[in-house]
C-alpha cells in the first residue's frame, strides 16, 4: 500500500492524455486513479465520498463533486491505468501459472443478497468469474456477465489471453468444463476437474484427465480441492469492499468489480525481505 502511488504513476506513465477543448482536467490520470481506488476502498456513496475528499482537499489541491467521482467509473484514462496496474502487479509478483477459478455474484440491489436469494436474476445480480494464482493468491483474470457464470468464465479466459499470462494448470468446477472448453484449453494445460456422472458420454477430451486420476488419485484430489480456497477470497473481498454494486450503468458496474479485483491483488502482494 505504501508503494501504491509509485505503481500508479508507473502504470499511468505510458498514457498520453488527449487534448480536450474547454476547461483543463482537475486531476491527471494518476491522481484520478488514486481517487477512484480510494473511493472503492472506502465503499461509501459518492455524496459521502465528496465530504471525505473535502478533508483531503489540501492534498488533492482540487475540490471534486460527487458527480465527478461517479464519472471516474467510466473515465477511459482511469480504466487504462487500472489495466496497466493490474498487469504490472502480476508481472512484479511473477505468478506461478497454476490457477484455480470459480464464480460468484454481486447484488445490484441492497434488498437482494446473492447467497440468500434462490432465484438469481441477471437484473438483480452481476455474475463474476475470477481466476486465481495458487502461489500468490492474486487474481489473474476476471469476467463479468448479466446472463450466467459461464458467460463470465468465457470473458475471464478472453482477458487471460489478452494480457498473455501463461497457464500451466487450471482447477475448475465441472460446471465450467465441457469437451469444447477442454479443446480450447489445449494439451499443454493440466486440467483438474471431477468428471460428470455420466462418464460414458464425456468424450475423448477427458482421457488425459481420467488417466491422471487413475495414476495418482490422492494428488489429483489434493489439487482439485484447492478450488475451495476461492470461497475464502470471495468472502474476504465482500467483507472488505462490500457485496453491493451501487452503480447504475453497466460499464461502471464492471469498473467497480474490476477495482475490487485489483484491490484484492494489492492486499495480497507479499512483502519481500532480504
Amino acid at each position: 500500500m505504501e508503494k501504491l502511488p509509485e505503481y500508479v504513476k508507473k502504470a499511468a506513465s505510458s498514457i498520453k492524455s488527449s487534448k480536450r477543448v474547454g476547461r483543463p482536467e482537475k486531476l491527471d490520470p494518476a491522481q484520478k486513479t488514486m481517487l477512484f481506488l480510494f473511493t472503492r476502498l472506502m465503499n461509501k456513496s459518492n455524496r459521502d465520498m465528496e465530504l471525505i475528499v473535502e478533508l483531503l482537499s489540501p492534498l488533492l489541491k482540487e475540490d471534486v463533486s460527487y458527480k465527478y467521482i461517479e464519472r471516474l467509473y467510466s473515465d477511459e484514462e482511469v480504466m487504462m491505468v487500472l489495466h496497466n496496474l493490474f498487469v504490472l502487479l502480476l508481472t512484479e509478483e511473477k505468478v506461478s501459472g497454476n490457477f484455480f477459478g470459480d464464480g460468484t455474484g454481486y447484488s445490484l440491489m441492497i434488498t437482494k443478497h446473492y447467497r440468500s436469494d434462490p432465484k438469481k436474476k441477471g437484473r438483480n445480480y452481476k455474475y463474476v468469474f475470477k481466476l486465481i494464482d495458487i502461489d500468490t493468491g492474486m487474481y489473474v483474470a476476471l469476467g463479468y456477465s448479466n446472463v450466467s457464470e459461464m458467460c463470465a468464465y468465457n470473458k475471464a479466459m478472453d482477458m487471460l489471453r489478452e494480457i498473455e499470462v501463461p497457464m500451466k494448470s487450471i482447477t475448475l468446477d465441472r460446471y465450467y468444463i465441457s469437451g469444447k472448453i477442454l479443446r480450447i484449453l489445449g494439451k499443454e494445460t493440466e486440467v483438474f476437474v471431477i468428471p460428470k456422472k455420466n462418464i460414458s458420454k464425456i468424450g475423448f477430451e477427458w482421457s488425459k484427465i481420467i488417466k491422471r486420476i487413475i495414476e495418482d488419485p490422492f494428488m489429483f484430489m489434493k489439487n482439485h480441492f484447492k478450488r475451495n480456497l476461492s470461497e475464502c477470497g470471495f468472502s474476504s473481498d465482500k467483507r472488505r469492499f462490500g457485496w453491493v454494486i451501487r452503480q447504475k450503468r453497466d460499464d461502471r458496474r464492471e469498473a467497480s468489480l474490476f477495482a475490487i479485483g485489483l484491490l484484492h491483488n494489492i492486499f495480497f502482494v507479499k512483502v519481500k525481505t532480504n
